[in-house]
């Protein structure tokens, strides 16, 4: 399985993917990373808080992003070398987040593409930053 290679890219360019943070997918991050902050799985102590009810791992919405580059833009293939991430909102138990990255900058030279990355909740951005990524080069 091959993605899209430096050569396939333009500034601009971009993918997306809607996922849903329901409860099974906080339970299973919170087992996988072993972050089990209440804030995250006990609605009584999350009530509790600024947020007044739980919230979903604001690192699960950096996985989508993740996802989109692993598998999209520019897909397998494609090396991760640095995340910025700014948390602007919550992503509430059930919240659908869609995550868009679109090409900001293409080093030819180094094989470096610079993403927007961006979640979104309802229209309104949860999640902001900048991927920087090797993209493997035709031939």
């Amino acid at each position: 399985m091959q993605g899209l290679f430096l050569e396939d890219l333009t500034i601009g360019q971009s993918a997306q993917m809607t996922r849903t943070a329901d409860e099974r997918t906080v339970q299973l991050f919170a087992e996988v990373s072993g972050d089990n902050n209440p804030l995250h799985l006990d609605e009584a102590y999350a009530e509790t808080t600024q947020f007044k009810g739980r919230i979903a791992h604001g690192m699960l919405s950096a996985a989508y992003i993740s996802a989109v580059i692993g598998t999209q833009l520019p897909g397998p293939g494609a090396v991760y070398m640095g995340q910025t991430l700014s948390f602007r909102r919550p992503v509430r138990i059930g919240d659908e987040v869609l995550t868009v990255c679109t090409i900001k900058e293409i080093d030819a030279d180094k094989g470096r593409v610079t993403i927007d990355t961006v979640c979104s909740v309802n229209g309104k951005a949860v999640l902001t930053g900048e991927a920087l990524i090797l993209a493997p080069k035709r031939g």
